[in-house]
C-alpha cells in the first residue's frame, strides 16, 4: 500500500465495501522521504506511520474514513477512558470483527491499564466481547510509571501464556467465544507491548525479548527519550522492538500548537501535523499515535506526512520552540539566525 489520494471520498460503510474496493482507494502518490507505511520493529506487522487512538472521541464514521484514506493502526482502550474510546467501537467491529474482509489490512492495538497478570484474561474477555474480534495484533500494558517496574515484570512473565497460537489464553478465549480459523492461526494476541510514562523503564525494557512494541511519550518539549531510547537503536536491526510515540502535541506547559508568548509573531508556529512529523523524524520511530477527532483532521495529518521529512533546520528550531514552551530557554538566549520565520 502506498500513500493515499486526498481527493474527497464518499463515507461508504467499510463493512459494505469489498477488499478490492478498499484497496482501490489507496492509490500511488508522489513518493517522499517520509514513508507512510513502516514495518513495526521486529513484528511482522506493516503499520501506517499515523496511528489513530480513540482518546479524541473520534466517531466510527470518521474512523472508517481514516481507514479508507490509508490509516491502518488503531489503538483502543477497554478500561481507562473507555467512554471516550467507545465512539469508535462500531468502526473497529466492522474492520476487525469476525467475518471482516479487510481484517488483515488492520493493525489493532488494544490496551489495558489494569497492571495485574491475574486480570489480564478478564481484560481480554472485555475486548473480545465488545469488538467481536478473532485476535488482537498488539496488546499493551498501559501507563507504566516510575513505580511500576516490578508490576510490569510480573505481567511480562505470563507472555508465553498470552502470545501466539496454541497459547493458554487462546484456548480460554476459544471456550468462551468459539473457535475460528483466524484465531487458531494467529492466537488471541499476536504481539505484546507496554506504554511507558517513565523513560528509564522504557530504556530498560526496550532491550527485553518479552516486549515487541514500546510506546513512549515524545514531543518537541519532552525529548529525553531520544537519547535514552531512540538513538540507542539501530534502524536496520531486524530484532529491535517497534516504537510508537504518543503525546506528540501536548506538554505540561500546555498545547504545543499554542506558541510561547515571547516568540516573535513572525516566527514559525508549528501546526499539529508538523508536530506529528517531528516525532516521525526521530530515529526508529515507526508510528506516531494521534488523537484525531474529525475527517478534516485526518486529511490535514495525512497531508502533513506527504510534505516529507522536516529539515535539519526545522528540527533544530522545534527543539528551541519546545524549550521555550517549558521555559528552559529565554528568547534573549537564542541567536536570531536560529529562529525560522514564516510569511
Amino acid at each position: 500500500m502506498k500513500l493515499v489520494d486526498l481527493a474527497p471520498l464518499s463515507k461508504t460503510s467499510t463493512s459494505e465495501t469489498s477488499k478490492s474496493e478498499v484497496d482501490s482507494k489507496v492509490t500511488q502518490s508522489t513518493e517522499t522521504d517520509l514513508p507512510f507505511y513502516r514495518k513495526l520493529g521486529r513484528t511482522d506487522l506493516t503499520a501506517s506511520c499515523l496511528g489513530l487512538g480513540g482518546g479524541g472521541g473520534i466517531s466510527s464514521e470518521d474512523t472508517l474514513y481514516a481507514f479508507d484514506l490509508g490509516i491502518n493502526y488503531f489503538f483502543y482502550s477497554s478500561d481507562l477512558h473507555h467512554h471516550i474510546y467507545s465512539s469508535m467501537t462500531e468502526a473497529l467491529r466492522q474492520l476487525c470483527g469476525r467475518g471482516s474482509s479487510v481484517r488483515e489490512q488492520v493493525v489493532l492495538a488494544t490496551v489495558t491499564y489494569i497492571k495485574s497478570p491475574e486480570m489480564a484474561l478478564t481484560a481480554l474477555f472485555d475486548q473480545f466481547s465488545e469488538l467481536g474480534i478473532d485476535y488482537i495484533d498488539v496488546l499493551f500494558w498501559g501507563w507504566i510509571g516510575s513505580n511500576d517496574g516490578s508490576l510490569l515484570q510480573d505481567c511480562l512473565q505470563i507472555v508465553p501464556d498470552v502470545k501466539g497460537a496454541n497459547s493458554v489464553y487462546q484456548r480460554a478465549i476459544e471456550k468462551v467465544f468459539g473457535t475460528s480459523e483466524r484465531l487458531k492461526k494467529m492466537g488471541a494476541v499476536r504481539h505484546i507491548g507496554a506504554s511507558f510514562h517513565d523513560v528509564d523503564l522504557a530504556q530498560q525494557w526496550s532491550q527485553s525479548d518479552l516486549l515487541d512494541v514500546v510506546m513512549v511519550r515524545h514531543n518537541a518539549a519532552h525529548r529525553t527519550v531520544q537519547s535514552q531510547v531512540f538513538n540507542r537503536m539501530n534502524p536496520h536491526d531486524p530484532s529491535r522492538p517497534g516504537i510508537v510515540t504518543f503525546k506528540s502535541t501536548g506538554s505540561h506547559s500546555g498545547p504545543l500548537w499554542d506558541a510561547p508568548p515571547e516568540l516573535p509573531k513572525s516566527c514559525w508556529q508549528p501546526t499539529v501535523p508538523d508536530l506529528y512529523r517531528y516525532s516521525l523524524a526521530q530515529n526508529c520511530v515507526d508510528v506516531c499515535l494521534t488523537g484525531l477527532r474529525t475527517h478534516e483532521e485526518v486529511d490535514a495529518a495525512i497531508a502533513g506526512v506527504r510534505q516529507g521529512k522536516l529539515t535539519k533546520e526545522e528540527i533544530e528550531y522545534l527543539n528551541i520552540y519546545g524549550d521555550l514552551h517549558r521555559k528552559k530557554l529565554a528568547i534573549s538566549e537564542i541567536p536570531p539566525e536560529k529562529l525560522l520565520h514564516r510569511c
